[in-house]
């Protein structure tokens, strides 16, 4: 655990693995066995040649924690390699997520407004209900449903932070 003086930091986490059964619980299984919290998890087949997988991870925690972290997500099987994108520098990082607003009359028009001027989309619609999509950072998408709220706001689907280094370097 922390000590009270010891700063905890956010940090996205990269992890190249084989595309194979079993390996996400076993990621899984490594953070709740040890008591760590994932933030945010998203899952993909980057190469369907070689059969690998990306794991991002978002997770809090000391410059010790991660460190542990780091050192044991990269002695499982079948990890080929972990990388702190926080660390190594620039890097994009995006969210999508699918919020449902329920309203009618001015709580319509004004969840209309927001959503333009956080360039969220209207998937669909109807006479007392929005879909909208919105994609950018974590905050960004925070504070769309912080203020849909207060307009109606019934359900929200993220996915999760998916993220890649700027620059040459490639995983």
């Amino acid at each position: 655990m922390a000590q009270p003086s010891e700063k905890t930091n956010k940090h996205t986490i990269s992890v190249l693995v084989d595309n194979e059964a079993g390996v996400l619980a076993r990621v899984v299984g490594l953070f709740s066995g040890r008591g760590y919290n994932i933030e945010s998890l998203t899952v993909a087949e980057v190469d369907p040649h070689k059969s690998l997988s990306r794991i991002n991870i978002v997770t809090s925690g000391t410059p010790m924690i991660i460190e542990q972290i780091k050192a044991q997500l990269t002695r499982l099987v079948p990890v080929h390699k972990v990388r702190d994108l926080t660390l190594e520098g620039p890097r994009v990082e995006r969210e999508l997520a699918l919020i449902k607003v329920r309203g009618r009359g001015n709580r319509r028009v004004e969840s209309l407004r927001i959503a333009d001027i956080f360039r969220a989309s209207v998937l669909d619609s109807t006479n007392d209900s929005f879909v909208f999509e919105i994609i950018g950072s974590a905050e960004k998408v925070d504070a769309f449903i912080k203020l849909m709220e207060s307009l109606g706001l019934s359900d929200v689907s993220r996915t999760g932070v998916v993220a890649i280094s700027r620059g040459s370097e490639t995983m």
